[in-house]
């Protein structure tokens, strides 16, 4: 469906519906005192809706007014004009991400959670362990099953429990820059403009060995093959991949921290190893993400992370002149076995547990509406979608997003579902700090987090609901 049809249908539909109730002798109208609710005698019912920055706009951020809100509001009225069990309200409000946590705890406490939340899942999942989130399960149907593949549904799965409804996703890549790699003569490693090349991780030192030993100084002075971060827990995604390069799944399958091994030990070492050999930026235990971004757009780095939102605004900067141009393609991150490592942060809508259950009833009516309806669901190619419909429809004019889907048979979950990951992400970055200065061995780092993340994760277990039910 063409934009403007999609942003014209809210006064189309309001004006249908209306119709269809006056041929009915009933009244349709979502937002008046007599909603369509009427096979509920008029019931009220009134529910709150949280949403994180996602996008803006409903299909695209050109829009006409196009804010952080469209989506949810239009999806709203769509669904209030529709709806038949209740005199539905939704009220939707965009909450600053670093306010999140502040906010839901303060709300939880004197009874006033939203009754709907629109966010990344990783931020959301000790939530669920709490006991704050209600399970979805009897909102997912087999059409959707079949459609979002499974990696996704395991990423919002809690024990038994489906407990976010997935929508889009966020997935993390290396980022490259071809022209610093045709320049160290590494032409034969780059992959197509539209194409997630993979490489072996044997290919991957060449590459960057190619890259500090060849790259032209006169072109590119004070740069770097790769980037490496540890001031902070902010990117640490890239970090926990990297620990796995060597085959270490990271969480056993009680969901303890299962590092400590050969293979965790080799992934320790391996990051020591390129720091040393001069392979990534100095000082990495000083070094943020940002910082680290903001190298590669400087050309001061040749490999570096990245994901969608963050390809496409270099990629809009370069366009607009905002930034110097240059061929920027994307890279899975290699490991030993050959197969690339893939991560994403699987965006969707959670439930709280309020005690009003006509609330948690319309609450979840709303969130399987606008996660299965063909024409909202469309709005997920604002990210990366998780239906393969979606993707497919948009394939002509998004085809990294056919690259983006079959990387899913890759994809691990990062946070392992783990109660307490939040917490458990402090403990990473101070290890790797030592890591990188030398005043912990690799055997040593891997040994010391293990012990401290676990503690972190039995602490919570004890609180948490999916452990206590096992």
């Amino acid at each position: 469906m063409k934009r403007k049809r999609l942003l014209a249908a809210t006064g189309a539909l309001m004006m249908l519906t209306s119709v269809i109730a006056g041929c009915s002798g009933g009244n349709n109208e979502a937002n008046s005192g007599a909603s369509a609710g009427q096979a509920s005698a008029g019931k009220k019912v009134e529910i709150k809706v949280w949403l994180t920055p996602q996008w803006k706009g409903v299909l695209d951020a050109s829009e006409k007014g196009a804010d952080y809100d469209s989506f949810l509001k239009y999806a709203a009225e769509k669904f209030t004009a529709q709806y038949k069990k209740y005199d539905a309200k939704v009220n939707v409000e965009v909450i600053a991400g670093d306010q999140r946590d502040q906010l839901l705890n303060v709300n939880l406490s004197s009874g006033t959670a939203p009754d709907v939340f629109f966010e990344s899942v990783f931020a959301m999942g000790d939530y669920v362990h709490r006991g704050a989130l209600a399970p979805l399960n009897d909102i997912v149907d087999d059409q959707a099953k079949s459609d979002i593949p499974q990696s996704y549904w395991d990423a919002v799965t809690f024990g038994k429990d489906i407990y976010f409804y997935p929508f889009q996703h966020n997935p993390g890549t290396l980022v490259y820059n071809a022209d610093m790699l045709k320049a160290a003569g590494l032409d034969k490693f780059i992959g197509g403009e539209n194409e997630i090349k993979t490489w072996t991780l044997d290919e991957y030192e060449q590459i960057l060995k190619g890259l500090k030993d060849n790259l032209p100084k006169d072109k590119y002075s004070n740069a770097y093959p790769m980037s490496l971060f540890a001031v902070n827990n902010q990117g640490d995604t890239w970090n926990l991949a990297y620990l796995r390069m060597f085959g270490n799944k990271f969480f056993d399958d009680k969901g303890n921290v299962a590092l400590d091994d050969e293979k965790g030990v080799k992934a320790a070492a391996w990051l020591k190893k390129i720091k040393d050999a001069g392979y990534t930026n100095p000082g990495p235990e000083s070094v943020s993400s940002n910082d680290a971004n903001g190298m590669f757009q400087n050309q001061q780095l040749a490999i570096s992370f990245t994901n969608p939102i963050l390809f496409n605004n270099m990629k809009v900067g370069m366009d607009t002149g905002k930034s110097t141009k240059f061929d920027i393609r994307l890279a899975n991150i290699p490991s030993a076995t050959g197969e690339p490592l893939s991560f994403t942060y699987v965006v969707g809508a959670s439930v709280f547990q309020n005690k009003d259950e006509k609330r948690v009833e319309v609450a979840k009516d709303f969130v399987k509406f606008f996660s299965t309806d063909p024409e909202l669901v469309k709005s997920s190619k604002n990210g990366i979608p998780v239906r393969s419909s979606v993707s497919d429809e948009f394939k002509n004019e998004k085809p990294l997003f056919a690259a983006y889907n079959a990387n899913s048979k890759y994809l691990f979950n990062f946070t392992g579902n783990v109660p307490g990951y939040s917490q458990l992400r402090e403990v990473l970055y101070p290890g790797l700090q030592a890591l990188y200065t030398g005043a912990k061995t690799p055997e040593q780092f891997v040994k010391e987090y293990q012990t401290g993340g676990n503690k972190v994760i039995q602490t919570n277990k004890e609180n948490s609901i999916i452990y206590q039910k096992k």
